[in-house]
C-alpha cells in the first residue's frame, strides 16, 4: 500500500522554519526536527496539500515550490511512502503555536546539526545548495538509513 505526504521547508533568506516533533503521543517522528506537512486527503494535489498543512502547521499562507519527489519504501509496516519536497519563499502572516511540536527557525549553518532522519539531513543539504529537481529513494530499517539513491534533473 501506498501513503502519499507532503513536507516544506519555509525558507526566509537566511534560516529554515523547522517542526521539532515534542508534542504530539505515539510519534513515528518524535524528537525529530523536519519541516511542516503531512498527508495528502482525498483528491487533493501535493501543491494543496502542502499549503494547508503549512497554514494548519504554523498560520502562515504559502505558496510552496516543488524540489523533489522522495520514495521511502516499507518506511512503515506494509507500506512504502512518496513524498512531496517542498521549499517556501513565499509566505505571509502570524507563525502560531503547533500542536505537533515547536516551530523554530533554524539558522542555515544550524539546520544540520539538529536531530532529524539521516534522509532528511542529506535531501535537506540538497534545499540548502539549491540542487536541481530530485526524484530519491531513501531505504530504512527502523531508524537506521540503510542506502538511498538519487537523480537530479536539470
Amino acid at each position: 500500500m501506498v501513503k502519499l505526504a507532503t513536507i516544506c521547508y519555509l525558507d526566509n533568506g537566511k534560516e529554515f522554519l523547522m517542526l521539532h516533533r515534542n508534542k504530539k503521543p505515539n510519534d513515528v517522528h518524535a524528537g525529530k526536527w523536519i519541516g511542516v506537512g503531512g498527508k495528502l486527503e482525498k483528491g487533493e494535489t501535493p501543491q494543496a496539500c502542502a499549503a494547508r498543512e503549512i497554514f494548519e502547521e504554523t498560520g502562515l499562507r504559502a505558496k510552496p515550490v516543488l524540489k523533489g519527489i522522495i520514495t521511502f519504501p516499507e518506511f512503515t509496516p506494509g507500506h512504502d511512502w512518496y513524498t512531496y519536497v517542498f521549499k517556501a519563499t513565499d509566505f505571509e502572516g502570524q507563525l502560531i503555536d503547533c500542536n505537533e511540536g515547536t516551530l523554530e527557525w533554524v539558522p542555515y549553518e544550524q539546520v544540520l546539526s539538529k536531530p532529524t532522519w539521516e534522509g532528511d539531513h542529506t535531501f535537506v543539504s540538497w534545499l540548502l545548495e539549491d540542487k536541481p529537481f530530485f526524484s530519491a529513494s531513501f531505504s530504512y530499517q527502523g531508524d537506521q538509513l540503510l542506502d538511498y539513491h538519487v537523480d537530479f534533473y536539470e
